[in-house]
């Protein structure tokens, strides 16, 4: 919903024209029927509240609470006691209100992972070619740059925080791209200008909120490079800025957080196409996975030509009860599946008839999906359900400490 994207750009714009910005988009949202959260019949909670609501063990409780204030005024989120527990659960669960936590063992999972792992991603980022010769050129820095004595993977295994780890493999690659180039016979490109650092970081989500990078860059708060931009995720507003916006910049008609919880682990309305393939399923007897994701999509985050299985049982679905939907048409609408507007779509509208039809059982909006997370910051692979519980029990004690405020 393009309404989202332009509320980032009002920041400069005169007090009375962001205030008209403001009330506009929150009209179109509450339109959208978002009972998640533009529900703005409560009385708000100023900035001594949301300190209240916040766990006594945070550190600078009042700054926190003053940002989130800021950031959900200037983003026009009311500040209901639902909204805030939304956000105060999710900011616990990612860093426990730490803008650049320490990972246990960060340091000797990265020279894990740099050993492991690195070749089969140079070769998969810059090709078969060149993805091995630059492999092989970074294991060489690895272990001989700045100095043979301190050398980066020593460096690497003392790293105790995300940032630190960052802001080291952005040294390395700047590094590289600075003295290394390739020979114009072996067919690859020099490798200076180029900015292999943001190509090849695997530090993709940062901050107190964990927000990816590209997300980051899409909404930018303000000017500066990339290194800047990593920089303020760093922060504690800048953190809470990206986060609070991934988390609630969107209209859902989730009936509770828990939804949105999963979302935010999965990928936005990765509740509600889950709930969609499962009326697929049961349209079809068919046994599609519940990951939400109704395309697939290539590593630059585009969808793929070929057809998913989501796709293709709906394609077979429509033939086989006469519903005059191409599958161009569903191509087309399953585009949208990342937005709001996939809800207004021919193929969205048709499984709800059929599946009320031919089921006779009551609708639903959205179900939990089942995503496996993994990665190397993690001790173990969890899944969406095991996130989205888990701060569901902080919502739910925000929501008890909330309720018990004197308003």
């Amino acid at each position: 919903m393009n309404v989202f994207y332009s509320m980032k750009k009002s920041f400069h714009l005169s007090p009375i024209v962001h205030a008209i910005a403001l009330l506009s988009t929150s009209i179109l949202l509450i339109g959208c029927g978002d009972r998640s959260w533009w529900d703005d019949e409560e009385k708000h909670l100023n900035t001594e509240q949301i300190k209240k609501v916040i766990p006594t063990r945070v550190s600078e409780r009042d700054l926190w609470a003053k940002d989130i204030f800021d950031i959900t005024e200037q983003l026009g989120i009311p500040q209901n006691k639902e909204n805030i527990c939304t956000i105060v659960a999710v900011v616990d669960q990612e860093s426990n209100f730490v803008a650049n936590p320490t990972v246990p063992g960060l340091g000797q999972k990265a020279v894990k992972e740099v050993q492991d792992r690195f070749d089969e991603k140079f070769k998969d980022k810059l090709g078969e070619s060149i993805g091995g010769t630059v492999a092989d050129y970074f294991q060489d820095v690895l272990k001989n740059q700045p100095t043979p004595e301190n050398n980066y993977l020593k460096q690497m295994a003392k790293v105790k925080t995300e940032k630190e780890l960052d802001e080291l493999y952005r040294e390395i690659f700047a590094y590289m791209a600075k003295h290394y180039h390739v020979s114009a016979l072996t067919g690859a490109a020099r490798l200076v200008g180029q900015d292999i650092g943001e190509k090849l970081n695997p530090i993709t989500t940062l901050g107190s909120m964990q927000v990816h990078i590209s997300y980051a860059k899409e909404h930018k708060r303000q000017g500066g490079n990339i290194a800047e931009l990593r920089s303020d995720l760093y922060t504690r507003y800048g953190g809470l800025y990206y986060g609070i916006h991934r988390l609630m910049m969107y209209p859902a008609d989730y009936d509770k957080p828990l939804y949105r919880f999963a979302d935010y682990n999965s990928g936005r309305y990765s509740s509600r196409n889950a709930a969609f393939q499962t009326k697929i399923n049961a349209l079809t007897k068919t046994e599609l996975a519940l990951d939400g994701d109704l395309l697939l999509y290539g590593k630059n985050g585009n969808p793929r030509p070929e057809k998913s299985s989501s796709e293709r049982e709906l394609i077979n679905l429509f033939a086989a009860h006469n519903v005059l939907i191409t599958p161009k048409q569903i191509r087309s609408d399953l585009k949208h599946e990342k937005d709001d507007k996939f809800e207004e779509t021919p193929t969205y509208k048709a499984v709800k008839e059929l599946y009320l039809k031919d089921t006779s059982k009551k609708d639903f909006y959205a179900i939990m999906p089942e995503v496996v997370i993994s990665g190397p910051k993690l001790s173990r692979d969890y899944n969406t359900n095991w996130f989205a519980t888990r701060v569901n029990g902080r919502y739910q004690t925000c929501m008890q400490k909330a309720q018990r405020l004197k308003t």
